[in-house]
């Protein structure tokens, strides 16, 4: 099967073909987005809020799915015991010593160590949620492509909103 590009870069996600394949290429298509909605903007830019009281930003978004991605990964799946990536939980305090640059290398450091956690694991290997309400609840690789799926799309719809108020771009 020839992977195939949209014409602005990002992978086109698999339209047929087996499960697996398509929920990376899925996950990998809606991690693309994000970078995309951060390319090409300086750093005071990717630090403006979306609107009051929101502190929400484009920088906070990326070290938020950097947490998302050790969490889900390397957490619950391979079921790790480690510490926050960033110096809160959620990822989406800045620090003015921190950049993009910084935070997207970081945040891709997570991606490659999830890839390399889940190579040869079966969709339907599980493991067990460590925290939150769901704390010992088990779930399948399965659930978490899907449940990160779910997570890139809601926070690139927001990441699109940012990037509308910064710069007047649009469109995913």
């Amino acid at each position: 099967m020839t992977a195939h590009t949209l014409p602005d870069g990002r992978p086109l996600p698999l339209l047929t073909g087996a499960e697996r394949p398509m929920l990376e290429s899925w996950l990998d298509y809606h991690r693309a987005t994000l970078e995309m909605k951060c390319r090409g903007l300086e750093d005071a830019q990717v630090r403006l809020a979306s609107a009051e009281p929101s502190a929400l930003t484009l920088l906070g978004l990326v070290q938020h799915l950097a947490e998302v991605e050790r969490n889900w990964f390397q957490r619950v799946v391979g079921g790790l015991d480690l510490p926050s990536v960033f110096e809160e939980p959620t990822g989406y305090a800045l620090d003015p010593r921190r950049g993009l640059d910084e935070a997207v290398a970081v945040w891709r450091g997570e991606i490659a160590h999830g890839r390399e956690l889940c190579a040869g694991r079966s969709l339907d290997a599980t493991g067990r949620i460590t925290d939150g309400p769901m704390a010992g609840i088990e779930v399948s690789l399965r659930w978490v492509f899907i449940h990160l799926i779910e997570e890139y799309a809601r926070h690139n719809g927001h990441a699109d909103i940012l990037r509308e108020r910064i710069d007047g771009v649009t469109g995913i």
